[in-house]
């Protein structure tokens, strides 16, 4: 049985891709890479999310996160993939 894939999506409108969701992208495709999650994961950008006040802006799931910065994306990743037991 295929278990559902998370579904990553990163704003790459012109407010958010410049105020760091162009390095948060090249952090999470390298999570992805460096736990083996390619399989688990689908990643994908989409153009503004209309919460440009409150970016940059990713989605993990149905949960949107703002104010997220290449420093502050792996503990997010890290709370969706590596829940304490």
């Amino acid at each position: 049985m295929e278990t559902q894939k998370i579904q990553i999506v990163i704003c790459l409108g012109s407010s958010c891709f410049s105020r760091g969701n162009r390095e948060t992208l090249e952090v999470i495709k390298q999570y992805i890479k460096d736990n083996n999650l390619g399989d688990k994961v689908f990643f994908r950008g989409r153009l503004c999310s209309e919460s440009c006040n409150k970016g940059p802006i990713v989605w993990i799931d149905e949960t949107k996160y703002e104010a997220v910065t290449p420093h502050n994306i792996v503990s997010i990743l890290n709370q969706v993939f590596k829940p304490r037991s």
